[in-house]
């Protein structure tokens, strides 16, 4: 967890009157590169690890993590690949539908399950796989010309939010598979008594992400969100325990970095609408925290995932 000194508003707030953000940010960072250096470390120390799966509960940073990861990875002499499980999401024709008649996106029967169990048993055993694509846009899965074969120093690394459920990766070797659990873990607290929850982490990277990339107001935002809950109790809570690592993708400054994206939309947020209590919620934290500038933070960030601008072509 991070240092509980510099957990506090108080620390944050000064630290950035005073001049010295680019300190603040470069502490979260380290912090960060501190915990995906080991995680690679043990990673390595495993002669027969394959495949690492990245699970978590949504706005947690996931594909952000696994890029940064491939980085320690490859510092560390393996030659790893990337992989999204949306990838192998079923058509939109395919999709079950949930207790309410409507499609469910959240199940981990959303997957093409026989598909990427024949895909992952196909390039541990060497053979030369073509990789899917999913096009969002039209819901359908394409096939694009790329291909993938593991070589002797090949290590998959799959995010997603089933990454961890063993229905996945049943037929692999245990052995051969690297589990992580990445969500924000470590609490930033207002005065010593008073805590910041992790879910207003995560809400409010996803309102950030869903204003950004898909015009989705943060009123929109908040209404799904108790679905979201819901399916995380489900699908990805029961196997965090089965996780070799976890890794804390908190950072102290976020919430500083985040009020300036989402401060000024959730103000609209109507006060008749039933999600104005989150609203009011969501900006009683905003405000113990002095706004701070995106420019201070890396291209390399998590936090950039969720808003933009990230090296890593993610969010």
């Amino acid at each position: 967890m991070i240092e509980d000194s510099k957990c506090r508003v108080a620390y944050i707030n000064e630290m950035i009157a005073s001049g010295r953000a680019e300190q603040l940010v470069a502490e979260g960072e380290q912090y960060h590169a501190d915990q995906l250096r080991q995680i690679a470390h043990d990673i390595c120390s495993r002669e027969k690890v394959r495949v690492v799966l990245i699970a978590g509960p949504s706005s947690s940073g996931k594909t952000s993590t696994s890029h940064r990861l491939c980085l320690e990875l490859l510092a560390q002499g393996k030659q790893p690949v990337a992989l999204s499980l949306d990838n192998w999401f079923l058509e939109q024709d395919q999709l079950v539908p949930d207790k309410d008649g409507k499609k469910d996106y959240e199940s981990v029967y959303a997957l093409n399950l026989e598909q990427l169990d024949k895909d992952l048993r196909g390039l541990i055993a060497g053979e030369e796989v073509a990789l899917p694509t999913f096009n969002f846009l039209t819901g359908k899965r394409e096939y694009n010309g790329e291909t993938l074969r593991l070589e002797t120093e090949t290590i998959l690394v799959i995010e997603g939010i089933h990454a961890l459920n063993p229905i996945l990766t049943e037929h692999i070797d245990a052995a051969c598979k690297y589990r992580i659990y990445a969500a924000p873990m470590s609490h930033v607290t207002l005065d010593g008594e008073r805590w910041v929850p992790t879910y207003v982490n995560r809400l409010l990277r996803r309102m950030s992400r869903d204003l950004r990339t898909r015009g989705k107001s943060p009123q929109a935002t908040i209404a799904l969100w108790p679905s979201v809950i819901e399916g995380e109790a489900q699908w990805i809570e029961p196997f965090r325990n089965e996780a070799d690592a976890f890794f804390d993708t908190a950072m102290t400054y976020e919430l500083s970095a985040i009020r300036l994206t989402v401060e000024t939309a959730l103000q609209t947020v109507p006060a008749v609408a039933e999600e104005y209590q989150m609203a009011e919620q969501l900006l009683y934290f905003l405000s113990f925290f002095e706004p701070l500038e995106a420019s201070f933070i890396p291209r390399t960030s998590i936090l950039r995932e969720f808003i933009g601008g990230s090296q890593f072509n993610v969010g």
